[in-house]
């Protein structure tokens, strides 16, 4: 990804009922800006306590999991970025995908850029004022768009751009030492 200003991330941390102690420790170390999915929820409540209490699972790092909000909104250059796990309007557990009509209604929402995640496809769309961007999923390749691979999305606040890159594992460690440029917040 190279150097960024913000780290983001929309959600769904961890695998369903699997705790990863090195992903929640990449993030928290990082100081990424988080909001909670689904899958986190859901290790988060009472039937994720078996999983949580694994002998391998690191508490401090569910701790910090569970710090974690539904809803970010941040200042970025001057802009208003709204970050949700699934559609930032009520109820907050819709998907949100190019051709649905959740998709219209976060036309309304007070923000100029809406960062979603939950389907795990990407795409970026303006719909109204905001600019949507779902940078699709570094952890759960599911978007057959792509050619089932793994993305992230880069976001230059000044000027809108985003870049979304798609990539496989090898590709990504081979290219890790490019950077991609400073002053973008990225998820």
């Amino acid at each position: 990804m190279g150097a960024v200003d913000l780290l983001l991330c929309a959600g769904d941390i961890v695998e369903e009922f699997r705790f990863s102690n090195e992903t929640v420790a990449i993030l928290r170390d990082r100081d990424a800006c988080c909001v909670l999915g689904n899958h986190d929820l859901g290790l988060l409540s009472a039937h994720g306590e078996r999983a949580r209490n694994a002998a391998h699972v690191d508490a401090e790092l569910v701790d910090w999991l569970a710090s974690n909000p539904l809803v970010v909104e941040l200042d970025v250059a001057g802009k208003r970025l709204l970050m949700t796990h699934a559609s930032p309007c009520q109820p907050r557990t819709q998907y949100v995908l190019p051709d649905s009509p959740e998709l219209r209604r976060i036309g309304e929402v007070d923000a100029d850029f809406v960062v979603i995640g939950h389907t795990h496809k990407q795409f970026v769309q303006r719909v109204g004022r905001p600019l949507v961007i779902n940078p699709g999923s570094v952890g759960q390749a599911r978007d057959h768009a792509n050619g089932k691979r793994l993305s992230y999305a880069v976001l230059d606040p000044a000027t809108g751009r985003v870049e979304i890159d798609n990539y496989l594992i090898d590709e990504h460690q081979h290219r890790a030492a490019e950077p991609c440029g400073a002053g973008r917040a990225t998820n």
